[in-house]
């Protein structure tokens, strides 16, 4: 499978890039003290609002981390 992810840069403590792949609905997150995870079935207002947020660790934290489920890429 080849994804389109999308990835952005964040202001962000925890969070260094975000990235979205609108066909499979999944969202990629790189954490500045390492790791990769992707998260599965984000929708992609989820994935707006995450960007939009104005603390994106905050937003991450209250609406996605404990609510999709992930796999660790490394």
């Amino acid at each position: 499978m080849v994804m389109e992810m999308d990835v952005k840069p964040v202001r962000s403590r925890d969070l260094a890039l975000i990235g979205y792949d609108q066909a499979t609905w999944i969202l990629e997150v790189v954490f500045r003290a390492g790791g990769v995870y992707r998260y599965q079935g984000v929708p992609e207002s989820v994935y707006h609002a995450l960007m939009t947020a104005s603390s994106h660790g905050a937003h991450f934290q209250k609406h996605i981390k404990n609510q999709y489920a992930f796999t660790k890429v490394s």
